[in-house]
């Protein structure tokens, strides 16, 4: 009876332990951009309904996070709004990482004013010289009397990096600028507050504020897939190595037809 029971007990241990390794072999991890956030989290809610043995784990932080979490390899995939930088590649490499880049998306940075705010376009220079602080009042574009409040996003944002890039021109952003950590944020800061100016990406958008054109030119599917609108961008995931087994089928999903579906559906342009 005691080396029935034994044996009974080491065949269980041996099970759980088979269990628990599979469960960890079906985990996928991802972290970073707040703008890869909602494509992320909707893919994988899909991915998962279709693939029920496969947990995702999706959380935020700003593309800077994902980047780092990958170089610490405590993710599967970083979720970025912009391409790594040398330095990061460089960091990465130094630990034994690398990183291949996948584009999921393609996105506009929308340039979002208060409803009441009566300016229907800004040229790039226009909003450089609104956000390094060289113009602060609307009267001075041809609009009201009006200080203008200026919303950014914060210095881990990639939406931040590529407006920094494409925007300002490298210039920094003046000092008496909100930083705000997320596009929700943002949208929300604007929304309800007059004078107001800034920028999300298109997924975030909405009927609270107004989307203003950018050197003539409104952002939507043409003129972003074909990067006429000036602060077009692709939206990336980032793995170690070459995707392989869940993950790549993951990110294979994403790319798919299906998955490009919710990439609009999120209101995002989708890659084909």
């Amino acid at each position: 009876m005691n080396n029935r029971i034994i044996k009974l007990s080491l065949c269980l241990i041996l099970i759980l332990s088979s269990v628990a390794v599979f469960a960890k072999g079906k985990q996928i991890t991802c972290s970073g951009s707040t703008t890869v956030l909602p494509v992320a989290q909707a893919t994988a809610e899909a991915f998962m309904d279709a693939n029920p043995e496969i947990n995702i784990s999706v959380r935020g932080g700003g593309s800077g996070v994902g980047v780092a979490a990958l170089q610490n390899k405590t993710v599967d995939i970083a979720n970025s709004s912009r391409p790594m930088k040398s330095k990061e590649i460089s960091q990465c490499k130094s630990k034994g990482i690398n990183p291949t880049a996948y584009s999921i998306a393609n996105d506009g940075i929308s340039m979002v004013v208060h409803k009441n705010n009566g300016i229907k376009n800004l040229s790039v220079a226009q909003i450089r010289d609104i956000y390094t602080g060289k113009v602060k009042n609307w009267k001075d574009l041809g609009g009201a009397n009006m200080p203008i409040v200026v919303i950014s996003r914060d210095v881990a944002s990639g939406t931040y990096e590529v407006f920094n890039e494409k925007a300002l021109s490298g210039a920094k952003v003046d000092p008496s600028a909100q930083l705000l950590a997320s596009n929700n944020a943002v949208v929300s800061s604007v929304s309800t507050t007059p004078g107001a100016i800034g920028y999300a990406g298109l997924g975030y958008v909405n009927e609270s504020v107004r989307v203003v054109t950018v050197n003539g030119i409104m952002p939507n599917e043409v003129t972003v897939k074909d990067s006429s609108y000036p602060l077009s961008r692709k939206l990336y995931m980032y793995t170690n190595g070459k995707a392989s087994g869940d993950v790549a089928r993951y990110i294979s999903f994403i790319q798919s037809n299906a998955g490009q579906e919710i990439v609009k559906k999120q209101g995002f342009i989708s890659l084909n």
